[in-house]
């Protein structure tokens, strides 16, 4: 069974991330969603709502889980039992960032690291830029995230 770890804040989760979610599950067997808390950002959501948001993101696919990673993904994956890792790539300056995260998680185990290209429409989305615009307008957000979190956005502003 090949088994997939796609890691990451999701604060909040984006059309772009749920993009690369649905396209892993088709590849693999499993995908678990492993949500971490990056301390280089002050977050909008605390870990258990963005657990319950992407899990509510994912409930149709029946081939994904979500947990939460609290240190090294390659540790986390050894606990889950996963040798995949799937990230999604916006621009040069993501492959930049992914190429090197990559090889440092194989130096650290036996891992592969599998990149997804975001469709067209989802390469501007981040989700800095999404709560930015949270904050100036909450009614024009349907087109950058999943109308879960829209709501959550609307009433963690409002």
């Amino acid at each position: 069974m090949k088994k997939a770890v796609f890691p990451g804040s999701f604060d909040p989760l984006t059309n772009g991330h749920l993009d690369i979610i649905t396209r892993a599950a088709d590849l693999f067997d499993e995908v678990v969603v492993a949500v971490g808390k990056n301390t280089n950002k002050k977050g909008l959501f605390e870990t258990e709502e963005r657990l319950e948001l992407v899990r509510q993101a994912v409930s149709d696919l029946p081939n994904v889980t979500v947990g939460q990673i609290d240190g090294l993904t390659v540790d986390y994956m050894e606990e889950v039992g996963a040798r995949y890792i799937v990230r999604g790539l916006r621009n040069c300056k993501d492959f930049e960032y992914e190429r090197d995260i990559a090889g440092a998680n194989s130096i650290l185990d036996d891992v592969e690291t599998v990149l997804l290209f975001a469709k067209p429409e989802n390469q501007n989305i981040s989700s800095s830029m999404v709560k930015e615009i949270s904050k100036l307008s909450s009614n024009r957000l349907e087109a950058f995230v999943p109308p879960v979190v829209v709501k959550a956005l609307q009433e963690h502003f409002n």
